[in-house]
C-alpha cells in the first residue's frame, strides 16, 4: 500500500524516526483540500503512543478537509543544515501517513492537551490554566499512524559509518 523508499540505504530505523517525532516541536500537515488541491499547514504537535495530536480552532480549512477525507500526511524536519561548499543539505526528516479524526471525548482531549502543553512548558499548573482558558474554542485532532519513514542525507550516513 505504501511505497518503499527508493534510497533505502538512507532510511532511518523506526526507532530513530519515532525519536524525531517525540523531540521535534513543529511539522507540516498535508490534507486533501478544496477542489482536489493539496493543503499543507505548519503546526505544533505532540507524539504519544503511536498517535500525533494537535489543536486548532473549531472551524477552518484543516477541519473541513479532515471531515471530507481522513487520510493525511505529516512531515517533520529534525536537521536541516546547508553545506554550501558541497552544495548539499544535511538533513533528517520523517514522513507519516495516517488517519485523522476530530476528537470528541472530553477526558481524552484533556489528556492529549496536557501532554501537548507539557511538551512546550513543564509547569503543570500553567498548562492546566491555559487549557481551561482556551477550552471553549479548542478542537483537538488525533492522527493514528499507519506508515512512517525517516530519511537522512547520504553524507550523514557516510559520516556515521
Amino acid at each position: 500500500m505504501f511505497r518503499k523508499m527508493r534510497r533505502f540505504k538512507q532510511q532511518l530505523s523506526n526507532d530513530e524516526a519515532l525519536e524525531i517525532l517525540k523531540n521535534c516541536k513543529s511539522g507540516v500537515l498535508a490534507v486533501s483540500g478544496d477542489d482536489g488541491y493539496p493543503y499543507t499547514v505548519p503546526l505544533n504537535f505532540v507524539y504519544k503512543d503511536g498517535k500525533i495530536y494537535f489543536h486548532c480552532a473549531k472551524s477552518g480549512h484543516k477541519l473541513d478537509a479532515v471531515r471530507a477525507n481522513d487520510k493525511v500526511s505529516f512531515c517533520v524536519i529534525d536537521k536541516n543544515e546547508v553545506d554550501a561548499e558541497k552544495l548539499t543539505t544535511l538533513f533528517k526528516s520523517v514522513v507519516v501517513f495516517g488517519r485523522a479524526k476530530i476528537m470528541s471525548d472530553t477526558e481524552k482531549i484533556k489528556s492529549a492537551m496536557t501532554v501537548f502543553g507539557l511538551k512546550y512548558n513543564n509547569d503543570v499548573a500553567a498548562v492546566e490554566k491555559e487549557i481551561q482558558r482556551e477550552w471553549s474554542g479548542l478542537c483537538c485532532v488525533e492522527i493514528t499512524i499507519e506508515h512512517i519513514t525517516g530519511k537522512q542525507a547520504i553524507e550523514l550516513l557516510r559520516k556515521n559509518m
